[in-house]
C-alpha cells in the first residue's frame, strides 16, 4: 500500500492510497474532489473508497463529486456521524476493522475534536515497516485538535490510545500547521533540546516549502505537549499534577496563542 500526500484547501492534505497490485486506491478525508480525481488520473486507478475520520467540510467536502465520478465506491465514518457525513454508507465504532490493498486498519473511537472523530491505525506488517496512522483532526504534528465538541478528559483518553501505539508509526495528519505548533510548544517545554532541535529542522523546511506531514510517533512523544500532559516540566509550567487539568490548561493557552 502506497500512500501519497495530496495539497487541498489552504493548509489541508488529503491522504491517497494506492493499490499497485489491484490498481485501486482509496482515499483519506477528501476536503475537495479536484486533487483526488488528478491524482487518481495520474495513477490510472479506480477509487473504492472513502475513509472519513469526522463531519467537518474540510474533511468531507469531496465526497459527493467523487461519488458522482465513483458511484460504486464505499464511504466510511464513524457511528456517532451518522447523518454528517455525505454519502457515508458504513458506521464504524472502536474495534472495528476495514481492509485495503494487503493491510487491515484498526478503527480507534477518538472524540474530543469532535463528539464523532474517530482514526484508523495500519500496523506495520514487517519489522522494515512503518504502521500508518490516519488521525485527521485529532492528533497533529506537535499539537493537537481543538476541542469543539468534546472535553479534555475525552482527548486526554483519546490520545492516550494514540500516544500507545508504536514509534514507529507515521502520522498523517490532515493539516500544515507543524511551525506554528512547535512555537507553542518551546512556550511551555523550553528546556526540552528534542524540541528544539525539532523546531530548527521544522522551520528550515518550511522555509523551502517542504511539507512536514508524515511525522514519526516516537518524535511526538518527545515534543509534542499534548502527548506529555505527565512530564514532569510541563506539569511544573502548568502548575499542576492532574492530567486533564494539565492538557485543558495547554489547549487553552493553545487557542489564543
Amino acid at each position: 500500500m502506497q500512500v501519497k500526500r495530496l495539497s487541498a484547501l489552504s493548509d489541508n492534505y488529503i491522504f491517497l492510497l494506492h493499490d499497485p497490485e489491484s490498481n485501486t486506491a482509496a482515499v483519506v478525508d477528501p476536503a475537495e474532489a479536484q486533487p483526488v480525481l488528478r491524482c487518481l488520473d495520474t495513477l490510472g486507478t479506480e477509487l473504492i473508497a472513502i475513509f472519513n475520520t469526522h463531519h467537518h467540510n474540510d474533511h468531507v467536502g469531496g465526497n459527493r463529486e467523487l461519488m458522482q465520478h465513483f458511484p460504486n465506491l464505499c464511504v466510511y465514518g464513524g457511528v456517532e456521524d451518522r447523518g454528517r457525513i455525505p454519502g457515508q454508507q458504513v458506521f464504524l465504532q472502536e474495534g472495528d476493522r476495514v481492509e485495503f490493498s494487503d493491510r487491515v486498519a484498526e478503527v480507534y473511537f477518538v472524540p474530543g475534536h469532535t463528539r464523532a472523530h474517530i482514526a484508523y491505525y495500519f500496523p506495520s506488517i514487517s519489522l522494515e515497516d512503518t504502521g500508518e496512522l490516519f488521525c485527521g483532526d485529532t492528533l497533529f504534528a506537535g499539537g493537537c485538535g481543538r476541542l469543539f465538541e468534546g472535553t479534555p478528559a475525552q482527548m486526554v483518553d483519546s490520545l492516550s490510545k494514540l500516544r500507545n501505539l508504536p514509534d514507529n508509526t507515521r502520522v498523517w495528519c490532515a493539516h500544515e500547521y507543524t511551525l506554528k505548533n512547535l512555537q507553542f510548544a518551546l512556550s511551555v517545554d523550553s528546556q526540552n533540546p528534542d524540541l528544539q532541535t525539532r523546531y530548527d529542522r521544522v522551520k528550515n523546511a518550511r522555509r523551502q516549502g517542504e511539507a512536514t506531514v508524515p511525522s514519526l510517533l516516537g518524535i511526538e512523544k518527545l515534543t509534542n505537549p499534548f502527548l506529555r500532559w505527565d512530564d514532569e516540566a510541563i506539569r511544573s509550567e502548568i502548575g499542576s499534577s492532574d492530567s486533564v487539568r494539565v492538557f485543558g490548561r495547554l489547549r487553552g493557552m493553545k487557542d489564543v496563542f
